[in-house]
């Protein structure tokens, strides 16, 4: 018997970092790290499920910057030199280990099987083209791939409708180009909604969003099945909202699964324990030490301090992976059947959204834990399913209507890790240029050629300005540099192109190098920032 259903979405998102002006750039790295330990395994993980027969099924929001990023072939040939020079380190890692600390040999042998396979699947199978990977699993029905915001923009802090707008229907336009097809669902940047948003998504063709908690709890009326099923905005479109039992369970420091003291330790890492010497040809051209990705250690605990932690044994690691998979299956039937008491037979829906980087780059064996999962939620019982959330919708299961709660996924549920008295100075500078933008747009009825590729590239250039990302950063300490020079960098450029159109005089030479630089959203229509009615 079928108590209730459950719903993984991963959230797959990186702000758009590319620098051809540089031979390499640290914050790329980012990217590079992603693809290696969390979307080349989680891809390959659901390939080998689907084959044997498995038919995982789950949510995942690969978002416009990432799409562009993952297409781009820039970066595609950049980070196949970074693969080929990790195999390099950990080949002579293997060497070094054997002779030296024997007790790494285990560990030693995996990085190099790992990479050696990645490079083998990105060349080979998958000729350098995850979004046609990930395009072919929505095809077989495995993923349920949906969109966000074009730049994972933080909705309810822009300023004007027409760059809300845009945020939405630039992003589903980017969809179709990589997905061929129309998105069912938006991750809305950040978990951030405000009631009105919907009109937006809507319009888009968009039938669902993934929202937060607050959202629903918060909302009017009350919610008669908490977050464990979706409500209906009064236009139509469903909101989802994330189970705070399942996110404990993954994301909690505290009690949360990849904290286990036998899981590997992230922090402890060779780029920063070995001579410099020795890693030298490894690192970037200013040679600076670095996070290389080879981490030799366990937890251990989380109290103990690094230079104590204990060697990582790998297939201890994965066996524990198992055990963890089971556990979350064993409670989530027991949190269906209870829950499915209490409301009185109505069927549980337990949504669980997680940042997809958690699996595999910050949890090294979160890819695992998802393949024991879905095993185990297939051949080892029947009382629980997994489903996406369009397939709920299209269950026919009546929803109720409600006015969602604004809220965010940030903490305590509302906007401050991005709106506080660290980034407040952002906004200014972002709302005069969203209002100008719109001035912009209406006034160029018919643009001359270099006049329509300056308003193109000042859309990109607001657009990448409002990235969540950099205020994220900044309020958490990490990058505070790198993000408050990227949001300043594109304010500037924006405004020296809008300067040259407002004169008439686009710089030409400017413009170009903008172009190769600022490369993201090819098939962008400056004419998406027009006021309605026009």
């Amino acid at each position: 018997m079928t108590f209730g259903y459950f719903s993984l979405i991963l959230h797959a998102h990186l702000p758009f970092v590319r620098h051809p002006e540089h031979p390499e750039f640290l914050e790329e790295d980012w990217f590079y790290e992603a693809v290696t330990e969390v979307y080349i395994p989680i891809i390959s993980i659901l390939e080998r499920l689907d084959e044997a027969g498995v038919k995982p099924r789950l949510a995942m929001n690969i978002s416009p910057p990432l799409c562009e990023m993952l297409a781009d072939d820039l970066l595609q040939k950049r980070y196949t030199a970074h693969l080929e020079n990790l195999i390099e380190l950990s080949k002579k890692e293997q060497v070094r280990v054997r002779r030296e600390e024997p007790e790494f040999i285990n560990v030693a042998d995996m990085y190099v099987g790992l990479l050696t396979a990645s490079l083998e699947l990105w060349n080979d199978k998958y000729d350098r083209d995850l979004i046609r990977a990930f395009r072919e699993l929505q095809d077989n029905g495995v993923l349920e791939i949906i969109t966000c915001g074009a730049t994972h923009g933080f909705l309810p802090l822009i300023s004007t409708l027409e760059s809300k707008r845009a945020q939405v229907e630039i992003a589903v336009q980017n969809y179709k180009k990589h997905f061929g097809r129309q998105p069912r669902g938006i991750w809305l940047p950040e978990c951030a909604y405000e009631p009105g948003l919907e009109e937006l998504l809507s319009a888009s063709g968009i039938e669902y969003f993934i929202g937060d908690s607050h959202a629903i709890l918060y909302g009017d009326p009350r919610p008669k099945y908490g977050v464990h099923a979706p409500v209906r905005c009064s236009n139509g479109v469903a909101v989802f909202a994330r189970d705070v039992e399942t996110s404990q369970q993954v994301w909690s420091a505290e009690v949360g699964y990849p904290g286990h003291p036998d899981y590997r330790e992230f922090y402890r890492d060779i780029g920063w324990d070995l001579p410099i010497e020795y890693l030298k040809p490894h690192l970037h051209e200013d040679g600076d030490r670095r996070h290389l990705g080879l981490k030799y250690y366990r937890i251990t605990g989380r109290d103990t301090p690094q230079n104590l932690k204990r060697p990582y044994h790998p297939r201890q690691a994965n066996h524990l992976a198992g055990e963890h998979a089971a556990d979350f299956l064993a409670k989530r039937i027991e949190q269906a059947k209870k829950l499915r008491k209490i409301y009185e037979g109505h069927p549980p829906l337990v949504t669980s959204p997680y940042d997809a980087e958690l699996f595999g780059h910050w949890w090294f064996e979160g890819p695992q834990f998802i393949d024991y999962l879905f095993r185990q939620v297939y051949f080892d019982q029947d009382e629980i399913e997994a489903v996406t959330p369009g397939d709920y919708l299209d269950s026919g299961v009546p929803i109720q209507i409600q006015e969602p709660s604004a809220s965010s996924w940030g903490e305590n549920g509302y906007f401050k890790v991005w709106l506080n008295e660290g980034t407040s100075w952002m906004y200014e500078y972002a709302h005069d240029a969203e209002a100008r933008m719109t001035r912009l747009a209406n006034h160029f009825e018919h643009p001359n050629e270099l006049e329509y590729r300056a308003l193109n590239q000042c859309a990109r250039e607001l657009l990448l300005a409002q990235s969540s990302d950099w205020a994220f950063q900044i309020y958490q300490g990490t990058t505070v540099q790198y993000s408050s020079r990227r949001f300043q960098s594109h304010i500037h450029r924006f405004a020296l192109l809008a300067d040259g159109l407002e004169n008439y005089e686009v710089d030409q030479e400017l413009l170009f190098e903008l172009e190769a630089r600022d490369t993201i959203f090819q098939e962008l229509d400056y004419k998406t920032y027009r006021s309605e009615g026009r």
